[in-house]
């Protein structure tokens, strides 16, 4: 009788794993970093809702707009996120975390060919802020702790080109609360000068051809005219499209091909996912970000 009772419990668990199994493959989960206000966010992703569930051969997309960059962070550690565009430094902290817990596989490619992208400082035009040497004394403002070129980059390549700490060089240092609010902030007088992410490529009147600039001049939110560039770090790894090693091989690989081909098949998808004009997408592994990775372990440790 023990034999049968145990003989039931393992079929049953077995039974209960498949569901589980059945149940992951029906729901594919998409997470979305915090940087700007959450309507657009859904709004610029909901093309995957609508052509990822026939590609994928899963039942429905769902959309997991975090707060901030962590939100999707831990997401991604717990297994409930199955996708998700990250910045190098929020890569590097799950790697940093759990090293099996997620797969860099694909990354953007800018419309001149390059594999990265740069954090630059703005500042009000009125300000009277035009170089770095303006900006002694002033007030910076970071987008959010796990930001690569909203604060990893400038804290470390700030300090070597200027000589001291940034906290000796600013009068103060604070968070906007993402990329974009951290803009209108500086916009409003609450920050002197702030860094925030572009291609870098293209027109300044533009607000160049991607990132969280152009964003706010298409949305009508910033005018190039009443802004300056203060500063530009050197080039940054493009942050990777990292996928769970939770996920099914199968839908894995299906949606790789999906994005890898997404630039020809739907190029305002591609744009509207992207936030701006890219050439198209590449593959990466972890070794692209190892730079990355270590000046993260260095700066915060984790």
């Amino acid at each position: 009788m023990f034999k049968k009772a145990l003989l039931a419990t393992t079929t049953v668990t077995a039974i209960m794993a498949g569901i589980a199994s059945v149940q992951a493959r029906d729901v594919f989960r998409v997470g979305i970093l915090g940087g700007e206000n959450e309507a657009d966010r859904l709004r610029n992703n909901q093309c995957l809702v609508d052509k990822l569930p026939e590609a994928l051969g899963v039942k429905e997309v769902k959309l997991f707009p975090a707060a901030d960059y962590d939100g999707v962070i831990q997401g991604l550690l717990g297994g409930t996120l199955d996708y998700a565009e990250l910045g190098a430094s929020g890569y590097a902290k799950v790697y940093l975390t759990d090293p099996a817990a997620v797969d860099p596989v694909l990354t953007t490619v800018q419309t001149d060919g390059a594999t990265g992208y740069y954090s630059i400082m703005l500042a009000r035009k009125d300000s009277g802020i035009k170089t770095l040497e303006d900006a002694k004394g002033k007030k910076l403002g970071f987008a959010d702790p796990d930001s690569t070129s909203g604060y990893l980059v400038p804290s470390v390549a700030l300090p070597s080109q200027l000589g001291v700490p940034v906290d000796s060089y600013f009068a103060s240092t604070g968070f906007g609360g993402g990329h974009e609010n951290g803009v209108l902030e500086m916009l409003k007088g609450n920050f002197d000068v702030q860094v925030t992410w572009s291609s870098g490529v293209g027109a300044f009147e533009d607000g160049f051809t991607s990132g969280n600039i152009r964003k706010m001049v298409d949305k009508g939110l910033l005018d190039m005219d009443d802004v300056v560039e203060v500063w530009r770090s050197p080039l940054i790894p493009n942050g990777p499209i990292v996928v769970s090693n939770k996920l099914d091989k199968d839908i894995r690989a299906k949606f790789v091909d999906f994005m890898k081909a997404l630039p020809e098949t739907d190029k305002e998808c591609f744009a509207a996912i992207q936030g701006g004009d890219f050439k198209g997408f590449t593959e990466v592994d972890h070794s692209f970000y190892e730079a990355i990775v270590a000046a993260r372990k260095a700066k915060i440790g984790s």
